[in-house]
């Protein structure tokens, strides 16, 4: 038992040293150290809230554009459809105009035809039979 004893003494004497090597110790950070540490990260904070700003800027100012350019494609678009319609406007009033004169026409060749057919007729029978001349 004694020796079981010494064994674990001379265990305990061996590894401490092991064991306080192994804990770290850390340097101790004084006040000031800690107020500037939170300055620089106060600074840096305002730097990056500028930049996101910039970059928000930036986003209004491109939307703006867009806009813009979106605005220009709707006017250019409406006067587009202004001129097809105008010229479809102006196509189904001619075909409205040649139809009409067709028709009237039309009309007017039947009447002609049937005067001619009268004619005709009224020619057949003032003209002597064909066996008689």
């Amino acid at each position: 038992m004694r020796r079981i004893a010494i064994i674990f003494v001379f265990m305990v004497v061996w590894l401490t040293p092991l064991v306080a090597r192994g804990v770290q110790v850390a340097p101790r950070i004084t006040d000031k150290e800690i107020i500037e540490r939170l300055t620089r990260l106060e600074e840096g904070q305002k730097a990056l809230n500028k930049r996101i700003d910039d970059v928000d800027r930036r986003i209004d100012d491109l939307r703006a554009e867009m806009n813009e350019r979106f605005n220009t494609l709707q006017w250019m678009l409406g006067v587009f459809i202004s001129i097809s319609l105008i010229i479809l406007g102006f196509v189904l009033r001619m075909q409205w105009q040649m139809q009409k004169r067709q028709t009237s026409l039309e009309t007017t060749l039947k009447e002609q035809k049937e005067e001619i057919a009268f004619l005709k007729g009224l020619i057949e029978k003032l003209l002597p039979p064909r066996e008689v001349l």
